[in-house]
């Protein structure tokens, strides 16, 4: 494994979200701060304010949550752990409702959107979400609709920047004409690349790409694939390479790793430090 004693998310590089506001590009997902199923507490609540508390001394600026992980969980710990979040930026998302263990509906209803934005700024105990993202576009509710409340709630100050989860390049391209589209959400890991068009067009626009399921790759974490022989030829983990293909892959690429345990978030910011030679990111290219 790589050295841990001193990561930072700073090796990462930078982005300026909205092209406003400048943050290290290797985030934090606050999902798995949950209980199984992404619902109710950690079975281990101290640890998991313990892992987000070490988040500032690892140089970690950027956190991204939902008000549907736990319901309502993960944002209750970021406040229990983190506020006031001076030079951290604190990203949550709604639009799924939850009715229960690993089980996720969409709602896109705008009264809907309202009340659980309102319930994230009192949960996270804030005035305004500095990055609040459509966590998926209802197919039930018009997208018009849904976008158009987005832009709602961001006139009315109660977001800062906005932003969409599991979208198409048309989807951001109808919502731009309600909203600058500061950052998208999708799938998007070493195994799965089926949202390459969207990248593309968040390079081109300066939309901060954010992937979620980074360290999913599958079969290419057996012991005999080329990813592992990578890793184990630079003494660092495979999740650890994956990582790093990812920030070297584009400079709107801002991967979100997400645990509850400190010492698997170490590893996770560590592999900031890790520089892919372009051989080695031709040979990752090539994996699927």
């Amino acid at each position: 494994m790589s050295d841990l004693s001193n990561p930072s998310a700073e090796a990462s590089g930078t982005f300026k979200l909205g092209g406003e506001v400048e943050i290290h590009r290797l985030g934090y997902g606050a999902m798995r701060i949950t209980g199984p199923g992404i619902w109710g507490p950690p079975d281990h609540p101290a640890e998991a304010v313990r892992t987000l508390q070490s988040l500032r001394e690892l140089g970690v600026n950027f956190i991204d949550t939902a008000d549907s992980y736990g319901p309502d969980v993960s944002e209750q710990l970021i406040r229990e752990a983190l506020h006031p979040y001076t030079d951290l930026l604190i990203a949550t998302k709604a639009g799924l409702h939850r009715p229960g263990p690993d089980r996720w509906e969409p709602d896109g209803r705008p009264e809907h959107l309202r009340q659980r934005l309102q319930k994230s700024l009192q949960n996270l105990g804030v005035e305004q979400i500095a990055l609040w993202q459509l966590h998926r576009i209802d197919p039930k509710v018009p997208r018009d609709e849904q976008f158009d409340a987005v832009r709602s709630l961001q006139n009315e100050g109660l977001i800062r920047f906005a932003g969409l989860s599991e979208v198409s390049v048309d989807d951001i391209q109808a919502a731009s004409k309600y909203f600058k589209v500061a950052t998208v959400q999708n799938r998007y890991n070493l195994s799965d690349r089926a949202s390459e068009d969207v990248l593309e067009h968040c390079e081109k626009h300066g939309i901060g790409f954010i992937p979620w399921y980074p360290l999913a790759a599958g079969s290419l974490t057996q012991a005999d694939s080329p990813l592992q022989k990578m890793a184990a030829a630079r003494n660092v983990s495979a999740g650890q390479i994956a990582l790093a293909w990812l920030l070297k892959r584009s400079p709107v690429m801002l991967p979100i790793p997400g645990t509850s345990k400190r010492t698997h978030l170490r590893e996770n910011v560590a592999a900031a430090e890790i520089s892919l030679s372009d051989r080695e990111f031709a040979e990752l290219e090539a994996l699927r």
